[in-house]
């Protein structure tokens, strides 16, 4: 006689407390939200006007609670798809270690309190700025992922805003440098993210997540990649135009950005696929790291 199957009616074991707050943290993503916080400080060190000490501290926190509040509620959204894809499949949602309401509630409590107090604490300025880039990310760029490739435009709105948030804390005004200094973070997002859609193309398809490469084909993307990359070199002279930056940094930027470019032109090459998109990317992030550790070089030297 063929027994049947015993169920196994345990409990799943308790996790670790360290563990559970190492997934809640892991909502924020940390390493993109620092990266934000020292482009933010990039635009406070460069404004003409000095901050106060603690206010710096507290717009530099505020932010880095948008951003926080920004990447929960998309991981929020995002939890089906994630699901789909390599590199966010064992995130804490997809993976089902925290329920979908941690990043919910988390993403809502961190948006309601961070954007106010940016407005009534560091100035009204910098909170608009601040709540049009949570909104623009989770409201429009997040959904439109899924409907048309112009979402990389859009997403690279509030990617480029910190910087320009920390210049308003310091001026309360939207002046030509710290313009400049989103026109470098938005330009820069374009060939990042296509170097990551170019190698992650399949994934983004099974996810149902639409880019360019997908719509418009390999070559589109890679002529983009070296359209946006010329655009960042040219972007990144104006600090120095406006007398915000020295030659230290105009030279160290030409440097780095024809470095950059570089690396793009050589995805014209018919042969270039993945293998040189993930150059592109690592070429991105060496440029993006060293501008922003020559910029208060510079400034300290000047």
């Amino acid at each position: 006689m063929e027994t049947q199957p015993q169920l196994d009616l345990a409990p799943a074991p308790a996790r670790p407390l360290g563990a559970v707050l190492r997934d809640i943290a892991s909502l924020a993503k940390p390493r993109i939200t620092l990266m934000v916080v020292l482009t933010a400080a990039g635009g406070i060190w460069l404004a003409p006007e000095a901050l106060a000490p603690a206010t710096a501290i507290l717009m530099l926190a505020t932010t880095a609670a948008v951003v926080a509040a920004a990447n929960s509620l998309n991981c929020w959204l995002e939890r089906d798809s994630d699901r789909l894809m390599r590199r966010t499949m064992e995130r804490p949602l997809p993976d089902r270690r925290l329920a979908p309401n941690v990043a919910l509630v988390m993403g809502i409590g961190l948006g309601l309190v961070s954007v106010p107090v940016l407005a009534l604490l560091v100035n009204p300025l910098t909170g608009l700025l601040g709540a049009i880039a949570l909104i623009s990310y989770v409201a429009v760029y997040t959904p439109m992922k899924r409907i048309s490739s112009a979402s990389l435009l859009v997403g690279a709105v509030p990617g480029a805003l910190p910087p320009l948030m920390g210049w308003t804390a310091a001026t309360n005004s939207l002046d030509a440098p710290g313009l400049a200094l989103f026109a470098i973070l938005f330009l820069w997002q374009v060939p990042h993210f296509l170097a990551i859609a170019i190698y992650r193309q399949n994934e983004y398809e099974r996810a149902g997540l639409v880019t360019l490469p997908t719509t418009q084909g390999l070559d589109a993307a890679k002529r983009q990649s070296v359209v946006y990359t010329g655009a960042l070199v040219a972007s990144s002279v104006l600090l120095f135009t406006y007398q915000v930056a020295g030659w230290l940094y105009l030279v160290s930027a030409l440097v780095l950005g024809l470095g950059m470019l570089v690396v793009a032109l050589q995805g014209l090459r018919a042969e270039a696929g993945p293998k040189w998109a993930r150059k592109l990317f690592v070429a991105s992030l060496v440029y993006l790291t060293g501008l922003f550790l020559v910029l208060p070089l510079d400034a300290a030297l000047r």
